[in-house]
């Protein structure tokens, strides 16, 4: 059986993606593989909300005909067009019928259209807006930019049942459905991922969203996301987490990252990674060539202090840093303090191309690069630990 009763008929009806390790393209790694969860209500009025990408159409199609006749869906909730929630909406319209009510917000109507074309019959909703399927009432919560304009959330008062699509979701595909049936290390990990790579540059808004829906005084006790787990054992751990990582004030920890060509700027790095221990901050070292990019941008989520190092070439950083520096950009970290190293021949470039994108990404440079030319002797790398130890003193600070 591939339905799951999650609240009394209330059922999860998605579908598991177990190989997939790519997501938004090349963009995201997803290690664990991941979901496409989609609800049905099933109630006076037969409700569904969100459905699946498009590849995924038939093992929907078969979970909803364990609970129910496909033909008896009187309305489709859209709480976000990205194709991996609605890539299945067409041919489900086409089976059902075009008299099936839409149900979106302003930007999700503008969406799907733009993505399916026209001849669908939509309702728009805005946040307070609530509508009954019999038993159940279905109250919407506009909440544009998390992480598309079109965003909402689904509440169901009857149950205190959240579906906020992608917010509180992680990509991790198990055979469980709930949080305390997962390793609680993965699901944490896996959720601190998500956010560190998708939602951080929206952090603002989030806070903002918590604190609205905080107000409106509705009981939780089941958040039911559209990737991963579902929450039910604390379904405000989640919620509290996120409201962790968008205050960005982080933890006494530094991430090193760098790349080498003939070992000497990675000599450097072992040196300042043993002057942030002796000075008590907690410490990771990646090389870039044998790290995933979004694992170590979870890792700077939650950490206070970011050193990246690299030898030059052609008066430039290693090349196969850049995608991680640009990522720096253009998710908008706050409250990071920084430093660069590096080591050089006849000519340098690096390590001011790493400032320079420290400047650009608003990380606080907290002391002059350290750079050395060919080889590091003894003394350099009693000068590098000792770097080491002035950014550890730097984070301590806070």
């Amino acid at each position: 059986m591939g339905s799951f009763e999650i609240k009394p008929n209330i059922y999860w009806v998605g579908a598991r993606d177990w190989n997939v390790r790519f997501f938004h393209g090349p963009a995201f790694s997803t290690h664990r593989g991941t979901t496409y969860n989609c609800y049905l209500i099933k109630d006076e009025i037969i409700t569904l909300v969100d459905t699946v990408h498009e590849p995924f159409t038939e093992e929907m199609l078969n979970n909803l005909q364990e609970v129910i006749n496909v033909k008896d869906i009187k309305q489709i909730v859209m709480n976000h067009i990205e194709p991996d929630h609605s890539g299945a909406l067409p041919k489900l319209v086409q089976l059902v019928g075009q008299d099936v009510k839409i149900i979106c917000s302003g930007k999700g109507k503008e969406a799907i259209e733009e993505h399916y074309g026209s001849g669908y019959n939509f309702q728009v909703v805005k946040t307070g807006d609530t509508i009954s399927t019999g038993k159940n009432s279905l109250t919407f919560i506009e909440a544009s930019m998390l992480h598309w304009p079109d965003s909402m959330f689904t509440y169901i008062k009857e149950e205190a049942l959240l579906l906020p699509n992608d917010a509180f979701g992680q990509h991790l595909c198990v055979s469980e459905l709930f949080d305390d049936k997962v390793d609680a290390g993965h699901l944490m990990g896996e959720a601190q991922k998500y956010y560190a790579n998708i939602l951080t540059p929206f952090s603002q808004l989030i806070i903002k969203k918590i604190q609205e829906i905080v107000s409106m005084d509705i009981k939780i006790d089941m958040i039911a996301p559209s990737h991963g787990i579902i929450w039910r054992q604390d379904p405000m751990k989640i919620v509290n987490a996120y409201l962790d990582w968008a205050k960005s004030e982080g933890k006494d920890k530094i991430v090193v990252v760098y790349e080498t060509m003939w070992e000497s700027t990675e000599q450097l790095a072992k040196a300042i990674v043993e002057g942030i221990m002796e000075s008590g901050v907690s410490v990771s070292l990646h090389r870039m060539c044998q790290s995933d990019r979004n694992d170590l941008l979870q890792e700077v989520l939650d950490a206070k202090g970011l050193i990246v190092g690299s030898a030059t070439i052609n008066n430039s950083i290693l090349p196969n840093l850049a995608p991680f520096l640009e990522e720096l950009e253009v998710l908008k970290f706050k409250n990071k303090v920084g430093a660069a190293f590096g080591s050089h021949g006849w000519a340098g470039g690096a390590v001011e191309k790493i400032e320079r994108f420290f400047n650009v990404s608003k990380i606080k440079i907290v002391k002059e690069g350290f750079k050395i030319k060919y080889k590091p002797t003894k003394e350099d790398l009693l000068n590098a630990k000792a770097f080491g130890k002035i950014i550890a003193e730097e984070v301590k600070k806070g």
